[in-house]
């Protein structure tokens, strides 16, 4: 956890680190041996879970971590995993997309239900990445892309269409949970930050001077990152959306009750 808080306005700024937003353990669970991450899809992390209810305002965001090994967990069995599933004789029930939209339901309808957290709730939807010809790992580039994608430009992506869709799939069966006086509200960014390949810092990744940023004599790009954003960058812009949906909430509650 980190946190910055600014006198001037009595504010304070928490950053906790939640990487499936779900409870985690490494710890050996049935047929899934210690060391492999196992995903508690059904419980959220309480490693958030416990400050929300002096909060007033929680920006959430999750995905792209459930690209990455591990185990998922329903009712106290295992349901399915990512990269890894040892006895293909057992059927797999869930995978990482299935799990994605659980999680999300599963944290959000947690907060809706907490009976001491009345806060707001922005949920960012899933970013976009921009790997070109492969992926991270396989040769995925975004060299030289220097300017927005103009209408009409838009490629789609198939993994960014289909982990936005159950996001916001999760999110509106939490609605129909809510029980307490909390608010939540969506902040989708998924389609329009697809126009904006240009904004990840691609092969300037690495702060080595020596870097290579160019394709090479056989073609192939070098290593980068087309996933995370540039700061500044075309993101900052996500900071004045959250503001934005703050005013308008807060201004909204203070003209409604005078």
């Amino acid at each position: 956890m980190q946190r910055w808080y600014f006198k001037s306005t009595s504010v304070m700024i928490v950053r906790i680190w939640s990487s499936w937003l779900v409870q985690e353990t490494t710890e050996n669970f049935d047929f899934a041996p210690e060391g492999v991450t196992k995903l508690h899809l059904d419980a959220p992390d309480d490693k958030f879970m416990e400050f929300i209810p002096k909060i007033d305002v929680i920006v959430i965001s999750s995905g792209h971590w459930f690209a990455k090994q591990s185990v998922y967990i329903l009712n106290n069995q295992i349901v399915g995993g990512q990269l890894w599933w040892p006895d293909q004789s057992r059927p797999m029930k869930v995978n990482n997309v299935e799990a994605f939209g659980i999680s999300v339901e599963t944290v959000l309808s947690s907060m809706l239900t907490h009976p001491n957290y009345t806060g707001l709730t922005i949920v960012r939807t899933f970013s976009p990445d921009h790997y070109e010809g492969g992926a991270w790992n396989t040769g995925g580039s975004c060299t030289g892309k220097e300017k927005p994608l103009a209408p009409g430009e838009l490629v789609d992506n198939g993994f960014t269409n289909i982990m936005h869709e159950k996001q916001v799939s999760g999110f509106e069966r939490a609605v129909k949970k809510a029980t307490n006086k909390s608010k939540l509200r969506l902040m989708d960014i998924t389609r329009i930050f697809g126009y904006r390949h240009d904004g990840h810092p691609g092969p300037y990744r690495s702060p080595d001077p020596n870097k290579i940023t160019k394709r090479g004599p056989d073609g192939k790009p070098p290593p980068q990152d087309c996933l995370h954003w540039c700061m500044p960058g075309p993101i900052d812009t996500w900071n004045e959306l959250v503001l934005e949906t703050i005013r308008r909430e807060f201004e909204g509650h203070q003209y409604s009750t005078s």
